[in-house]
């Protein structure tokens, strides 16, 4: 069974087989593979009521029907599952950058905006901690805690070591 997103674990589909890591290799290397990784990626956020505004960064937006997707998002957790798994593909195929934009954006909209509350814990929870760099998801760690309420409550950082953070 394929899947859309692959990843080098089991997922919730049990036909689809884990990629190895020579797969992985083989998909990074295939201009064809990734070009059509990156439709299936901007397909996913189109759902989510996200566009990709440049394909170089991974810099997103939302979508003119946000307001209509984002309560999809809030109703099914389902979502939040798939959303993990697309961004730890992201950073199987090398899109890291990517990785970044996705959770960032999640961070904002759950933290700052306050449209997705739904979506805040797997954010925090699963989101955050897909960031394969360790500098990046510790800038991401810092935004979250910045704008977490209240900040006494934050678990997912160090509180010593987030007030001292540049």
């Amino acid at each position: 069974s394929f899947r859309l997103f692959p990843l080098r674990e089991r997922g919730m589909n049990f036909c689809a087989k884990p990629l190895t890591c020579q797969e992985i290799q083989a998909f990074r290397k295939s201009k064809e593979v990734m070009d059509r990784f990156i439709r299936a990626y901007k397909l996913m956020l189109g759902f989510y009521g996200i566009n990709l505004v440049n394909e170089e960064t991974g810099e997103l937006e939302r979508a003119e029907n946000w307001r209509e997707r984002f309560e999809n998002l809030n109703r099914f957790s389902h979502n939040n599952l798939r959303i993990t798994r697309i961004l730890k593909c992201l950073g199987e195929m090398g899109y890291e950058d990517y990785q970044v934009h996705l959770v960032k954006f999640f961070l904002t909209e759950t933290l700052v905006e306050e449209t997705l509350p739904n979506v805040k814990r797997s954010a925090l929870d699963y989101f955050l901690f897909t960031v394969r760099s360790k500098e990046k998801r510790r800038e991401l760690v810092h935004y979250a805690w910045q704008h977490f309420k209240p900040q006494s409550s934050f678990v997912w950082g160090p509180r010593d070591k987030l007030q001292k953070y540049r």
